[in-house]
């Protein structure tokens, strides 16, 4: 009995690690987003050439390379965040940072924040409150050769197939043709290596922190494997994503690669690690409904941030006297009345 109340601390332990290390990376994603743009405003002012004209003159400024540093440490934690957390949990959580750097925006860019967006950054923290409530307990794989067994699954195996299958077709096929005019094309591009390669961050996360423990796992095939395929599909994703970026407008491409990339990392995490097994249909509504209201609140945060409205545009209602529209019955009585007055002469109403 102790000993299973001391596992199941130690995996409790694991998880809080790992959301940890989640909210930390949000923080630190989101503060360089507004570091990088401060140095690039300042570089505008001082007349050198922006980065959008092909200029490197932020380079040589060191607020610059303090976002980035910022960035790199937000990478690094969310790696490790997926060696100790299910990705159904750490994924979601990624959404904070545009909170973050929303909040940080209006504070240091001078940046609009109005009342539909603050509601929207209150409704992202609800959201995802109720998703890590409700959040899954993966199950436990302790090695390498744990995970290898778990990849050869059928079921794996057809997810990871219909997605080589979405990317190869967008490749050679979708995307020259319907990527520069549908967000949709892109963003899929994008989802669907993000979600392999969520499943190979784990896997050599996993390698790293058996490393750690003693028992060193960079002899075994695998993890060189994991190494390579973790790039591959990272300079996929970061390529298309960029490409959607350039091509589309950041308010539609923020809400719809959320909502694709968390669905199929939520989707890819079930099947590898059977997360949904056990859970019960409370914990089941209840992920669904925190996500359905993180993505409301995405969707609001980025399409009506730049919108003209705040309590002002409201308070005019409450100080307005209240007007009655006057009854048929009235109006009949009030003609009566002028009619019958002779100060009102004696025209016919």
């Amino acid at each position: 009995m102790d000993k299973e109340e001391t596992i199941k601390m130690f995996d409790m332990t694991d998880y809080y690690i790992g959301l940890g290390l989640a909210l930390c990376s949000s923080g630190f994603i989101g503060a360089s987003f507004i570091i990088k743009k401060k140095a690039l405003v300042q570089i505008s002012l001082s007349s050198g050439r922006r980065a959008a004209n092909g200029g490197y003159g932020y380079l040589s400024n060191w607020l610059w390379w303090f976002g980035l540093s910022m960035m790199a440490f937000g990478e690094v934690f969310n790696f490790a965040a997926y060696a100790f957390a299910p990705a159904s949990v750490v994924t979601p959580l990624g959404a904070l940072s545009v909170i973050v750097a929303a909040i940080l925006s209006s504070k240091y860019l001078n940046e609009q924040l109005n009342l539909l967006a603050k509601i929207g950054c209150f409704m992202c923290i609800i959201g995802s409150t109720v998703m890590v409530i409700h959040s899954p307990k993966e199950e436990q794989v302790d090695t390498l050769e744990d995970l290898l067994q778990k990849l050869t699954e059928p079921g794996f195996i057809i997810y990871t197939s219909i997605m080589l299958i979405i990317i190869f077709s967008i490749f050679f096929y979708f995307g020259p043709r319907y990527g520069s005019s549908n967000v949709v094309v892109y963003v899929i591009m994008c989802s669907t290596s993000g979600s392999l390669t969520v499943m190979w961050c784990k896997g050599l996360g996993l390698a790293i922190r058996e490393t750690i423990s003693g028992q060193s796992e960079f002899t075994n095939w695998l993890t060189y494997i994991f190494i390579v395929l973790l790039i591959t599909f990272v300079c996929i994703q970061m390529n298309y994503l960029n490409k959607a970026l350039d091509t589309f407008n950041t308010s539609v491409v923020t809400p719809v690669y959320y909502v694709m990339f968390t669905t199929l990392v939520i989707t890819a995490s079930a099947i590898l690690f059977k997360e949904w097994e056990h859970l019960q249909l409370n914990d089941i509504i209840g992920i669904i409904c925190g996500f359905l209201i993180t993505v409301t609140a995405i969707f609001m945060l980025n399409t009506f941030r730049d919108v003209d409205m705040s309590r002002s545009h409201f308070a005019w209602r409450t100080r307005q006297p209240i007007t009655r529209k006057s009854t048929i019955e009235e109006s009949a009585q009030t003609s009566a009345l002028i009619k019958n007055n002779t100060q009102y002469g004696t025209r016919n109403v």
